[in-house]
């Protein structure tokens, strides 16, 4: 457990672990240390001469006094350290996240990382404020009165150190009995919260279509079935609970029975045995406290494990002598990228020189949304390069790469706080003519004009107090306001409602102007506006060239095109 706890936390907490542990290691033995000084001071006071108990009592009140100091002092010391890591341990969890590949992130993450985030990270490090002086303590103390015993009398020590094998044993199959227990549980929570999650995010699905009965069926059976899964986890922990329970009064007796026949036959006194008695009621405390403080670090262990491989999950390596990008041009090079088992792009070649406009199109599910995310580094190609300025991504920084661009997405996600925190997550040095004149170029000027907040308006978790068409004008302006010279846009309109699409349109205009773009769209007065078109379908190019060059063609794009224009066409007749 220790050694988990300090691989994870690695050696910028590892030192100050190791303190506290010894510390606390200190403290158990002076614990345990002072309640030898029982004996001389029963043996004073149940002798001839009590009054020679005086010096006696003056030094383990002296012993207690240093245990009191020490055990103050090793509890801070644990909290200080506890409270560091969690705030350590989060910030490092944060941006281990933030760098892994988004291949990761598939749908039975959210619930895995949710609960590991919250519940998780705090049962783990909260290991060292709250689990491990009294761990320590109830290893440590017994073990140091069995040794206190065995320097009053070699018998009785010899009796007690037997325990010590048996409560290892319990301990070990109570582990192991528990550890499926424990898995099977955090797999069923997993699922609950997966689930929770699932359902309220499908509240207008499921009300649209009358079937909220059936999604409350589901989320009920996954609760269930975590309830029985925490209830066969508390089960498993009885039997290990009742066998220490047994060790324990066990030894007790087997100490009173050795300890009244060495005192029959001479061998100690009556304060010998008192003081003994005392020392093995002292040794059963602790002992019976290992059964819960056990039950709570196998759990936490187990958050530890899965925090480790969290934490092991390699992110998209960094070059170790970044390379700056010479100009803004993009190539695709052969780009071979599957997902699973599927191939979603299949050597696909392409370039879009400094300051060109490239539009994708094509129909669902061929990979365009992909070409974007490997530009950005999002994902890393199983064969072939995609360059930014003659450079291949992967010889960049991702600091340098993500400066150089700015992405406008259809689905966009705004943080919790005010309207002006989420336009300056593009920049947030710019000042505060840069933010406003941002704003009025995306056209987000007009919705903040009507809003009684105005720049102060809070967007809510997700921008869901906002319409599409505002989160829309917000990422906008955000991506102005960045001033990136490359633009990934991504079907941005359509959603959108024919005002909202003007005034995105507008922003989008704005956003592209004397910047190399590659753009997703469906909407195809968006794809007039491009110096290039591709067509991808199946993970290939099928056809490349300019707009009116592809039409006259009359291949898939002209086909397209058609087929996207005549619902429109038929609304003007």
């Amino acid at each position: 457990m220790i050694r988990m706890l300090l691989r994870v936390l690695g050696d910028e907490y590892a030192r100050a672990m190791r303190r506290t542990v010894i510390l606390m290691t200190i403290t158990a033995v002076v614990e345990g240390l002072s309640y030898a000084l029982l004996v001389p001071v029963l043996r004073a006071l149940l002798g001839g001469t009590p009054a020679d108990a005086v010096p006696w009592l003056a030094a383990f009140g002296a012993v207690v006094a240093l245990y009191a100091v020490l055990r103050y002092i090793s509890d801070l010391s644990g909290m200080r350290v506890g409270t560091t890591m969690l705030r350590g341990m989060y910030h490092r969890l944060g941006e281990h996240l933030a760098r892994l590949p988004l291949g990761w992130y598939n749908a039975g993450r959210i619930g895995e990382v949710s609960i590991l985030a919250s519940r998780g990270l705090l049962q783990a490090m909260g290991v060292a404020a709250h689990l491990l002086a009294p761990f320590i303590s109830a290893l440590v103390t017994p073990l140091t009165i069995v040794a206190v015993m065995a320097a009053f009398n070699w018998r009785i020590g010899l009796a007690a150190s037997l325990a010590v094998p048996l409560v290892a044993v319990i301990q070990g199959w109570t582990a192991r009995a528990t550890a499926v227990a424990d898995a099977e549980r955090h797999e069923r929570d997993t699922e609950a919260t997966g689930r929770v999650i699932e359902y309220l995010q499908a509240q207008p699905v499921l009300r649209a279509g009358g079937r909220t009965g059936e999604r409350f069926r589901l989320l009920d059976d996954s609760l269930r079935e975590a309830q029985r899964a925490s209830r066969r986890t508390v089960l498993s922990v009885l039997p290990g609970m009742i066998g220490l329970t047994l060790v324990v009064q066990a030894m007790f007796t087997v100490l009173l029975t050795l300890g009244a026949y060495l005192a029959l036959g001479g061998s100690i006194g009556a304060a010998e045995i008192l003081a003994i008695l005392v020392l093995a009621a002292r040794c059963a405390d602790p002992l019976l406290s290992l059964s819960d403080i056990g039950g709570k670090l196998r759990g936490a262990r187990s958050e530890l494990a899965r925090l480790e491989t969290v934490l092991r999950t390699e992110p998209l390596p960094e070059p170790p002598e970044p390379i700056q990008p010479a100009h803004h041009g993009l190539e695709f090079d052969a780009v071979t990228f599957r997902y699973g088992e599927r191939t979603v792009l299949d050597k696909v070649s392409l370039t879009v020189p400094e300051g060109q406009r490239l539009a994708v199109v094509g129909p669902s599910g061929t990979g365009k949304s992909t070409l974007l995310q490997l530009l950005a580094r999002f994902y890393d190609v199983d064969s072939g390069a995609v360059r930014v300025g003659g450079v291949d991504v992967r010889a960049i920084s991702t600091e340098e790469l993500t400066a150089r661009i700015a992405i406008v997405f259809q689905d966009v996600y705004l943080f919790d706080g005010t309207i002006e925190d989420n336009v300056r997550l593009g920049r947030p040095d710019a000042d505060e003519v840069e933010v406003r004149a941002a704003a009025t170029a995306a056209r987000l000027d007009e919705v903040i004009e009507r809003l009684p907040g105005g720049w102060a308006t809070n967007v809510g978790e997700g921008g869901t107090l906002l319409s599409g068409g505002e989160r829309q004008r917000v990422s906008i302006a955000r991506a102005l306001l960045k001033d990136a010279p490359i633009v990934l846009l991504d079907e941005v309109t359509s959603a959108l409602d024919p005002v909202n699409e003007v005034a995105v349109h507008e922003g989008i205009e704005r956003l592209m102007a004397g910047r190399t773009v590659v753009m997703v769209a469906h909407r195809m007065r968006t794809v007039q506006r491009a110096d290039r078109v591709v067509f991808l379908d199946g993970g290939r190019i099928v056809e490349e060239g300019g707009h009116d060059e592809l039409l006259d063609h009359g291949g898939r794009y002209a086909d397209f095109w058609n087929i996207s224009m005549a619902p429109s066409a038929q609304g003007r007749g």
